[in-house]
């Protein structure tokens, strides 16, 4: 993780549940996927994301979790990314088993993979509008009538 260190100095590193943690910046999501890959971390086990919503300044965090079987080392990446605009480089051609997730991803949260090979929804119907996990989607609401009760109007 030294190399990597010293090779993105806008990466910031932290400690999380015993777990390295790189905060990189969006700009230099690929490129440091690319460096980690190099620096023996040959498995992205999950790519996923959160919505912040109101609580930090960058709405969305898309993280990665790479692991180094050689090494016994997992390293996770997190990338904040903006409501407006939520897209990152897709790491699919380093890790070619991401793009499931990145398609997930995308699905659910809206964000955007450029460079994905076929960033289409993979949980959803095709005409659905919208994406479920973000926090402001509308969950709606189904009457529900229960036998033996008064009938609801």
């Amino acid at each position: 993780m030294k190399v990597l260190a010293e090779a993105f100095e806008s990466v910031t590193w932290t400690e999380s549940h015993e777990q390295t943690v790189a905060e990189v910046p969006a700009e230099d999501w690929y490129a440091f996927a690319e460096a980690a890959k190099d620096a023996g971390f040959e498995v992205c086990v999950d790519v996923t994301a959160v919505d912040w919503m109101r609580q930090r300044p960058k709405r969305f965090e898309v993280v990665a979790n790479l692991l180094s079987m050689k090494d016994k080392q997992r390293l996770r990446m997190v990338t904040g990314l903006d409501r407006q605009d939520p897209t990152v480089a897709s790491i699919t051609p380093i890790w070619p088993g991401v793009g499931f997730a990145e398609r997930e991803v995308y699905d659910m949260f809206g964000i955007v993979f450029e460079g994905h090979p076929d960033l289409t929804r993979i949980l959803m119907p095709d005409e659905w509008e919208g994406h479920p996990l973000r926090k402001d989607f509308g969950v709606g609401s189904v009457p529900v009538q229960f036998k033996e009760s008064h009938k609801v109007n």
